[in-house]
């Protein structure tokens, strides 16, 4: 079977179990975690991990915007607030 892998570099989980800190540093960023040669599961530094979290709920805040896009406006001045 033939599996897409989002990582420029992969380890199996037997090397993730002996050394995680080590197969982490070694890899220098996301490493997808192979277990009989099939990826399980990703492994992605923390700063890594929230960027994406980042980006995430930046898409999320696009989206909303869009929807509102279209929506009714109210007119208030600055001294109304």
């Amino acid at each position: 079977m033939i599996h897409t892998i989002f990582s420029d570099k992969a380890a199996s989980i037997t090397d993730l179990k002996k050394n995680p800190m080590g197969t982490v540093e070694a890899a220098g960023g996301p490493v997808a975690i192979l277990n009989r040669n099939q990826p399980v599961f990703y492994c992605v530094p923390a700063a890594e991990y929230e960027a994406m979290m980042e980006l995430l709920e930046d898409m999320e805040l696009n989206a909303i915007a869009d929807a509102r896009m279209g929506g009714p406006f109210v007119e208030v001045s600055l001294d109304e607030l």
